[in-house]
């Protein structure tokens, strides 16, 4: 009975390292093949690839709980300098009628002239001024474009990876950022606060952005 049952125990001890070994190895092979944070970036622009990127923002509701939004249509362009990464740029674009919260009459009333007044200021925009290393991190300064009122603000950012490119699409990068921003810096001002001074909406935005961008690939050069 002990024979068998240091048999057993030999057994499993010899799968376990075989299972894990060759997990790991798994693991390896798939870092190796498809890239990871270690892989160096590659200097060009990169496009805003809307379907893993996420432009949101969240905002306080009663002084209890964040709500949460995102703009749906937006563009966007990283020019990333390898060698010089502080002479990188950024901009984007979204469209304020995209704004979505989840609740239909909630994002309608966003459009209205309360909120953000879409009809006559139908875009928000960001264009970098400055990128410098901040510590491990990075911060991106700026001029955000809302509702007609242009402020400086700053975001810092983390370089999370590059994924190299195949024979249909070039390099990927990913890029996270998160700022606080005052929603009266931008002339919206609607809500009062209720007895005891809680506001119903807070003043402090924070802006979300994680962005995942394809690096555009060259055309190749005409041939006589």
């Amino acid at each position: 009975m002990k024979k068998s049952l240091l048999s057993l125990v030999l057994i499993s001890a010899v799968a376990f390292v075989v299972v894990s070994t060759s997990t790991h190895a798994g693991d390896l092979e798939f870092a190796e093949r498809f890239g990871s944070t270690q892989v160096i970036g590659e200097s060009g622009t990169y496009s805003f690839d809307r379907a893993h990127t996420f432009i949101g923002f969240r905002i306080k509701h009663l002084g209890l709980i964040d709500v949460p939004g995102y703009f749906r249509d937006f563009t966007g362009t990283i020019n990333y300098d390898a060698k010089e990464p502080a002479k990188s740029s950024v901009q984007f674009t979204a469209k304020m009628t995209s704004v979505d919260t989840g609740v239909a009459g909630r994002d309608n009333h966003l459009r209205t002239a309360d909120f953000f007044e879409v009809e006559k200021y139908p875009e928000m925009t960001f264009k970098s001024t400055k990128v410098e290393k901040a510590g491990e991190n990075w911060n991106v300064t700026g001029d955000l474009t809302m509702k007609g009122v242009t402020r400086s603000v700053s975001l810092p950012f983390q370089l999370t990876g590059f994924l190299p490119g195949n024979e249909r699409q070039g390099m990927r990068m990913g890029v996270t950022a998160e700022t606080i921003i005052n929603r009266r810096d931008f002339d919206v001002t609607y809500g009062n606060d209720l007895p005891g001074g809680v506001p119903v909406i807070g003043n402090d935005v924070t802006v979300w952005l994680q962005i995942e961008a394809l690096k555009q690939r060259e055309e190749p050069a005409a041939t006589q």
